[in-house]
Formats: C-alpha cells, sequence, structure tokens
C-alpha cells in the first residue's frame, strides 16, 4: 500500500484485496474473548472531523484502540478552528504532538489531499470523507460485505468481485460513497450501475467506469446488491425532485421492489438512513438488509487499513481456509506478541 488512502481510486486490485483480506483475519480477531492486539502499540492516532459524524468517527476510534493506538479526537466545533485557526496551524499542531496518523474528515472536497501533500505532517493521512468527493473506507467495508456475503468468508480470500453486478440507488450527485464505490467495485471486477432522477447524476458521470439508468424497476433483477444512498438534503440548495413521495414512489426500495430482486441478492445502506424515503421499514428491517453488519464490518476493515499503513505489509491469512492458529501474529514487526499471549496477560 501506499503511504495515505485518500481516495479508492488510488488502490489497486491487489491492494484491494490486501486490505479485504487483512480485515477478514481483524474480524476473527473480534470473536475472540479478548479483542486487542497490540501491533499499534506507542503510536498515536488523530481523529480530526471538521464534520459531524457517528459511525464513521466511532468506527475509526474502536478500530485504533483495539489495535493497542493512542487515540486523540479532534472536533472542529469548540476548539481553535471556531476561532478562525487554518488547517495547516491544525496540521502543525498535530504535528508537534507526534500524530503516527490523521483520519481526516472535512466539508471540503480535497483538504485530505491537501493534507497528505503539504509536508505540514510526516504521519499516514487517511480520507473519511470529503466534502461531495471520497470516502473511501466505506467503499472498502461495503467491498468487504460483499464478498462476504456474496462469496463467503473463507471462500473470498484472494479473490475480488469479478462478475458481480452491483446497483447504487439514490443521490449520487452529492455522494463521496457513491463516487469510492464506483472507483474501487470497478477495481474489483464488478459491474456497476447507477440509478438515480437526471437531476441526482453528476456532470461528467459518462467518464465513470459504470453504466447509468434512471429505471429502478429494469436493473433490480439483474442485480447481486443493490445500495441505496441516503437523500442528503443538506447538501441541496435546489429542488432536485418534485416531492419526496414522488422521489420515493420512483427511486425508493420496498418490498415489493425488493422481491424482484435474485434471491440471493442483499441490500445494502452506508447509512444514516431516511426510513420511508429511499428505504421502507420492511426493508431495511429484513434479513437482506445488511446495514448493520456494515457497521460491524466498517471496524474491522478500518483496522485493516490502519495496520497496513502503520504496523505491516503482508496480510496473516491462511491459505488452506481454515482458520488462523492460535499463534497467528498481526504486528508486521512492530511488535512479536502473539495472540494467545495477549489473551493470557
Amino acid at each position: 500500500m501506499k503511504r495515505h488512502l485518500i481516495s479508492a481510486a488510488d488502490l489497486t486490485r491487489d491492494d484491494a484485496v490486501l486490505i479485504l483480506d487483512t480485515a477478514e483475519e481483524m474480524a476473527r480477531v473480534a470473536d475472540r474473548p479478548i479483542k486487542k492486539l497490540p501491533t499499534l502499540r506507542g503510536r498515536t492516532v488523530v481523529n480530526l472531523f471538521f464534520e459531524d459524524s457517528t459511525r464513521t468517527r466511532i468506527s475509526f476510534e474502536a478500530a485504533a484502540k483495539r489495535l493497542s493506538a493512542d487515540v486523540i479526537n479532534f472536533s472542529a466545533k469548540g476548539s481553535s478552528v471556531s476561532k478562525g485557526e487554518s488547517l495547516k496551524d491544525t496540521a502543525l499542531t498535530l504535528e508537534a504532538m507526534g500524530a503516527d496518523a490523521v483520519v481526516i474528515r472535512h466539508h471540503a472536497s480535497g483538504a485530505p489531499y491537501r493534507l497528505a501533500n503539504s509536508g505540514w505532517i510526516d504521519g499516514a493521512v487517511v480520507n473519511a470523507g470529503d466534502g461531495t468527493h471520497e470516502h473511501p473506507t466505506q467503499a472498502l467495508l461495503d467491498a468487504f460485505t460483499m464478498r462476504r456475503r456474496l462469496v463467503g468468508r473463507d471462500a473470498g480470500l484472494g479473490k475480488d468481485l469479478s462478475g458481480r453486478r452491483i446497483t447504487i440507488v439514490g443521490d449520487v450527485l452529492h455522494s463521496r460513497v457513491a463516487r469510492s464505490n464506483v472507483q474501487l467495485l470497478h477495481t474489483l471486477g464488478a459491474e456497476v450501475t447507477l440509478v438515480a432522477p437526471p437531476t441526482l447524476v453528476p456532470v461528467g458521470v459518462g467518464s465513470w467506469p459504470c453504466e447509468v439508468s434512471y429505471d429502478l424497476d429494469a436493473v433490480l433483477p439483474k442485480s447481486d446488491a443493490v445500495m441505496m444512498l441516503r437523500v442528503q438534503r443538506e447538501r441541496m440548495n435546489a429542488a432536485f425532485f418534485p416531492t419526496e413521495r414522488e422521489y420515493s414512489r420512483r427511486y425508493g426500495l420496498d418490498g415489493d421492489r425488493m422481491a424482484k430482486m435474485p434471491e440471493h441478492a442483499i441490500v445494502m445502506h452506508p447509512g444514516p438512513m431516511n426510513r420511508g424515503m429511499e428505504i421502507t421499514a420492511e426493508v431495511a428491517d429484513s434479513d437482506r438488509c445488511t446495514a448493520v453488519e456494515q457497521v460491524a464490518n466498517g471496524v474491522s476493515t478500518r483496522m485493516a487499513v490502519l495496520y497496513l499503513l502503520l504496523g505491516g505489509s503482508e496480510p496473516a491469512v491462511t491459505t488452506n481456509n481454515s482458520r488462523p492458529s492460535p499463534t497467528t501474529t498481526l504486528d508486521g514487526g512492530a511488535s512479536r506478541r502473539t495472540l494467545d499471549a495477549e489473551e493470557n496477560k
């Protein structure tokens, strides 16, 4: 992997599969009585959030702590940023505190790239969402969830999503999740179709590695996974569709539409959900909806990202599709303690 994770487009097929395989190992660690690893002991991870977030911030915090890193949560509200401090000065402050990695969420597209290439900090930079640009770790956890559900936990090791057909529905225009997913799923060999009202399809989408449709009912029968996007009213400054009821009628997923999907197909949502608008309660609470799984898988995936950026370069995956032995290490040379040693402390 590269030094930073700014965009899903930066990942090669091998990079992405490496992260997914490592995340599978991290998920197995979560099944143990003691869920901590010593991998990043002594390292400091800063969650630098200029935008409100619940799932992403807590997920990164849990991931870093399970790897034994020291975590500093920085919120723009109530900080010197609210007094006018620049991103540069904030970054220099974090560098002075010895940050080994900075997980940044920012309302301005390109802020993580600026931070990573500014020379202000020496640590790794992870993009946790920037404006309407990208959200690469969300795409990785989505791909991890798809591979587990559509290929299998053990059967999926070392494999991508070749031949799988993924449909992304809704507010694509304002969705960084959609942009990152299109890039990553294409890299992993999947066929992606975007479905949205014409007013919520970005200009230049013709250059994206995907198809575009305006008819949800026509696409559902051939989809392996359907990802519903939240309508981001907070980013809208105009009327992009007549009414919420009309949007739901044409682009919402209800029980009748879900019945048109293949039996093995899954329903996904990055959260938070607008129940009754893009997805009904019946669908959201069904066994086919992976929204809660995605939250759990997000911790494992972000553990894998932090591990590979800060701790090691090779995944501790088994080659015979069996569970790893109790002495499997995931520390990449940073520490040679085994999982058993951790449990016996």
